[in-house]
């Protein structure tokens, strides 16, 4: 029999510098030896609380035994046969599953890929093919994904855009409405119209795409009503409403998707993250006449809904219901929000904090006049919070949001537990020390 070497921390990191490009970066130098629930544990040994869920994909938890009994007995069938070449059972029922839950009245259908790239890539190539039209609108602050079109709609330069482009044509972006850095409904709306005046004629464009609360963009959520009027703007242009659920989606607001808190129901939505517990898989769901528009073999991908993947989906769907997840989410939240509202109160380092479910964003700044954003502050108060066993994220165009993305399934103690070590951060750094 032949004995496993067990790399050490140090090794490991050789291995990265050597092979690894500089391009990718990890928000925190340690590797991981295993993970269960909303805790995690280092090759070393060191256990952590686990507030950044594998970027939003873990909402019900890392190994959660329904998951996992599901794709090993998915693995027994088939690993994979691409559902370009024949269909499976998997990739159907979650089909079936994920239009019963989208925000959509009448007739839906679903389409699955790997990446939450690919989900809004195909979105925008179904809204183009569906309306005739080449233009799509997105926002500042937004953030996409990382291949050449989705790279193009996102709304932030650093790190993501750099100097890739040139970038996609016939992509126009407007402000977000982020009250907090300027820009409220009525401005954005405002500068929205004159968009459509000065750059794009509104019977050209084909989706307007937008993320019901900006995820990497710094956890601002957009105002209900500014969605409603997007809504309605939308409708009397012909243009078609993509909607972004990639982070937000599956319970993390305190509803299954974000743009339910409004009443607005998108023409297709983008999902991916925690659709599969960490198995790679998203999709777009939307009206049957929208979805149907490409022709015969328009859409697809060779790896797009693979049946492991799909089995962990179905699961993820039962759990949610079954834990009543959106619920756990709203409740989480609520501890969430008392928590750093007392840390405001106490730290003028906190400038702003905003809430939706168990999606929360407190942004730093050095002067809470000027709004100078604290972005080493921001790193220093992870990197303690690290060292005593919190694993957290930043986000935020200036880098400055902490964020909150840990499972939804985290027991009420590991709650505690993990803000308590986040607030004894904050206060280290915000004293100076």
């Amino acid at each position: 029999m032949t004995v496993r070497h067990q790399s050490t921390e140090v090794e490991l990191a050789e291995l990265r510098a050597r092979y690894v490009p500089r391009g990718i970066t990890s928000a925190h130098p340690l590797t991981v030896g295993h993970a269960k629930g909303s805790e995690l544990w280092d090759v070393g040994g060191k256990r952590y609380i686990d507030f950044a869920g594998g970027i939003g994909v873990m909402n019900v938890g890392h190994a959660h035994p329904r998951v996992m009994q599901a794709v090993r007995e998915q693995l027994d069938h088939a690993t994979h046969t691409s559902f370009q070449v024949v269909h499976y059972e998997s990739y159907l029922r979650l089909a079936e599953r994920l239009c019963e839950v989208a925000p959509i009245d009448g007739p839906k259908k679903a389409i699955f890929f790997s990446t939450g790239a690919e989900a809004i890539e195909n979105a925008v190539k179904i809204a183009r093919m569906a309306t005739g039209r080449p233009a799509v609108i997105s926002f500042r602050g937004g953030f996409h994904g990382r291949t050449l079109l989705a790279l193009s709609l996102t709304g932030s330069v650093q790190p993501y855009k750099q100097d890739f482009g040139p970038y996609a044509a016939e992509v126009y972006q407007s402000p977000f409405p982020y009250e907090y850095r300027g820009w409220n409904a009525e401005q954005a709306l405002a500068a929205l119209d004159n968009l459509f005046e000065s750059e794009v004629a509104p019977r050209r464009v084909a989706a307007i795409v937008i993320e019901a609360v900006l995820g990497e963009g710094g956890f601002v959520p957009a105002p209900l009503d500014f969605l409603r009027k997007l809504r309605e703007l939308a409708d009397r242009h012909g243009i078609l409403l993509i909607v972004d659920e990639i982070q937000t989606g599956f319970g993390r607001t305190g509803r299954f998707f974000a743009i339910e808190h409004s009443g607005v129901q998108p023409d297709l939505i983008a999902v991916a993250k925690s659709l599969a517990a960490g198995f790679p898989l998203s999709g777009v769901v939307g009206r049957a006449q929208v979805m149907d528009a490409p022709d015969p073999g328009g859409l697809g991908g060779t790896y797009g809904g693979n049946p492991v993947a799909c089995a962990a989906g179905l699961a993820v769907m039962d759990i949610m219901r079954d834990e009543k997840l959106p619920e756990r989410a709203a409740r989480i939240g609520s501890v969430v929000e008392e928590r750093m509202q007392g840390w405001a109160a106490e730290h003028k380092l906190v400038g702003d904090i905003r809430v939706v479910g168990a999606m929360a964003g407190m942004e730093l700044v050095r002067n809470r006049e000027t709004k100078e954003a604290a972005d080493k502050e921001t790193a220093k108060v992870l990197t303690v919070a690290r060292e005593n066993g919190l694993i957290g994220l930043r986000c935020g165009t200036h880098h400055n949001v902490i964020r909150t993305l840990m499972p939804l399934t985290i027991p009420d103690d590991q709650l505690t537990e993990g803000l308590d070590m986040l607030g004894a951060a904050l206060g280290e750094v915000a004293a100076g020390r």
